[in-house]
């Protein structure tokens, strides 16, 4: 077992309550501590884990007690839904059925990657893990860590790595900052390459699938093998009322610094006026790279040119805001369509809806 912090120690494997924990251990990828976490995971243990959209918080899935020491670990309500990770095909058998012929399909194209499908899940699946639903999100990553992981292991339930509301973690350090004491391990696989959550459809009948969470798995991607796929209503607006949310991120607020987040819509300079008119301390603008930054008189970040460097750049960005002290923070608005759809998604959680026109 490698540390890459010698302040951080070694705790028992046998720990189950998060009071007992005192420091989280940092593990790099070696194959000694993919092992060891493997072990953790199989003894009902929670471990955080890198995947290519944002670190995961992953236990057994078919577990309910370990299942349970992830929402204890993130606060998390216990009615948002988790998604299982899966190392192969087969896999699917043992956790769902009446599974549609363009799942396969899906899975053909999409798989090991950031897709996650809704099936009716097996009595195997607890429901703890599917937030009492009778639907199961199955997923494949392609980060090898987090392959190996589950191959050494089981299949894996992994929500993003943060305490319930704040932004994800797209590296290991952002893990140990939210979850020192509260989890055994991290792995550290270095950066998140896409950084925002996998896309989350259903199926609305054999032709037909519904976008519930927007991700690097676009829809005009989809509808190359799908002959209609449909974006959700809750993608762009709050969770109707009475409504059961499907998929993690659909009905409560996520992704949010301390900072009040507001996105603003509109060209860049009617952006930088209307940054120019708020009077506040602690004031921020989050743009694009190719802005004309001059025109601001307030401090500022930028988060990339396109919506795929937006989507990488987007979490950390709020966290090193978290770290300055940011009181407010103004966010040019991405682009609605292809990956800009799952950042804008995001930003509105963030930000609560609060969206001002320019």
């Amino acid at each position: 077992m490698t540390l890459l912090l010698p302040l951080i120690r070694q705790q028992s494997l046998q720990c189950s309550k998060i009071s007992k924990m005192e420091t989280t251990i940092l593990l790099s990828n070696s194959e000694n501590s993919i092992k060891s976490a493997s072990e953790m995971i199989k003894n009902g243990e929670v471990v955080g884990i890198p995947t290519e959209t944002v670190y995961g918080l992953g236990a057994d899935a078919l577990n309910p007690q370990a299942v349970k020491k992830i929402f204890a670990a993130k606060g998390r309500p216990a009615d948002n839904p988790l998604i299982v990770h899966i190392y192969d095909i087969e896999q699917i058998k043992l956790l769902a059925h009446d599974i549609p012929e363009l799942f396969y399909t899906l899975a053909e194209s999409f798989w090991p990657g950031p897709l996650t499908m809704i099936v009716p899940k097996n009595d195997t699946v607890p429901d703890e893990t599917s937030g009492g639903l009778d639907t199961v999100g199955i997923r494949m990553p392609a980060h090898p860590v987090m392959r190996e992981l589950i191959r050494l292991s089981c299949p894996i339930a992994a929500p993003s790595a943060n305490r319930s509301g704040y932004p994800s973690p797209t590296a290991a350090k952002h893990v140990l900052n939210d979850m020192n004491g509260r989890i055994s391990a991290v792995i550290d696989g270095g950066e998140s390459r896409f950084g925002v959550e996998s896309t989350v459809i259903a199926f609305d009948d054999e032709k037909t699938v519904r976008i519930l969470r927007p991700g690097s798995v676009t829809k005009e991607m989809l509808s190359e093998y799908a002959e209609n796929v449909i974006i959700d209503e809750a993608i762009l607006n709050d969770l109707a009322e009475g409504r059961n949310a499907p998929s993690p991120g659909m009905k409560y607020r996520h992704y949010s610094p301390k900072a009040d987040v507001v996105i603003v819509e509109g060209d860049f300079h009617a952006f930088a006026a209307y940054a120019g008119s708020i009077k506040c301390d602690g004031l921020y603008c989050l743009v694009f790279d190719e802005d004309d930054t001059k025109l601001l008189n307030s401090e500022f970040m930028t988060y990339g040119s396109d919506s795929m460097e937006q989507a990488h750049s987007l979490f950390a960005r709020l966290r090193e805001l978290d770290e300055k002290n940011a009181k407010k923070v103004l966010v040019r608005a991405p682009k609605k369509d292809g990956v800009g759809l799952a950042v804008y998604n995001r930003l509105l959680r963030a930000a609560g809806f609060e969206v001002i026109r320019v």
